[in-house]
């Protein structure tokens, strides 16, 4: 009795050690990504920019990524269109008022398989003070061993879209003047982190 009980203490350790190992954690390599949006201005024109600073990360553990859990820290200050001016105004109590809420967050909490590398994730966004559940399309671009690096590195493209009057943000500005509809596009390489 006591070896089949060694036996079975020893059998589930063994699990519970490949479960940890199998688990792992890739970080958002900064210099080959890029978190950018677009809205429509005045009914005619597509207008664009990113943020400079943002950090994300990925658990997952299947090699496909799907069971993958996706977390996004963003620098909401960064924000940057490329007209300062616009962008101290997008900073402002107007739009974002960063002084308030600096910082946007996104974690995925379920994640759908829909076609070959492609997926649907759906997760809270917390952007303005206000959080919101948001369903994303996700491709998952695959997984190469960096030539010069050396890094194991996993490619994905991110789009979707956003509301912003869901986040309350710009409510003194009609539809007609910035659409409400902002389209959200991310690239990014992530580096399997060791350890």
């Amino acid at each position: 009795m006591n070896t089949i009980k060694r036996i079975t203490l020893t059998l589930v350790s063994f699990v519970l050690t490949l479960s940890v190992f199998a688990q792992t954690s890739w970080k958002s390599d900064p210099n080959h990504s890029k978190l950018t949006f677009s809205t429509v201005h005045l009914g005619i024109s597509d207008v664009a920019g990113l943020f400079n600073s943002f950090d994300a990360t990925i658990i997952a553990n299947k090699e496909d990524f799907s069971d993958a859990v996706f977390e996004l820290f963003v620098d909401v200050k960064s924000i940057n269109t490329e007209i300062e001016v616009r962008d101290n105004h997008l900073r402002s109590e107007d739009f974002f008022h960063v002084e308030k809420f600096p910082i946007m967050t996104y974690k995925s909490t379920s994640i759908q398989k829909v076609g070959t590398d492609r997926y649907k994730i759906i997760g809270n966004l917390a952007l303005h003070g206000v959080t919101k559940e948001v369903v994303m399309d996700l491709w998952y671009r695959g997984t190469i061993e960096n030539p010069q690096s050396k890094d194991i590195t996993s490619g994905f493209q991110l789009t979707g879209t956003l509301k912003r009057s869901d986040f309350n943000i710009g409510p003194k500005f009609p539809k007609a003047m910035v659409s409400d509809e902002v389209k959200i596009k991310a690239d990014g390489e992530f580096i399997r982190q060791e350890g």
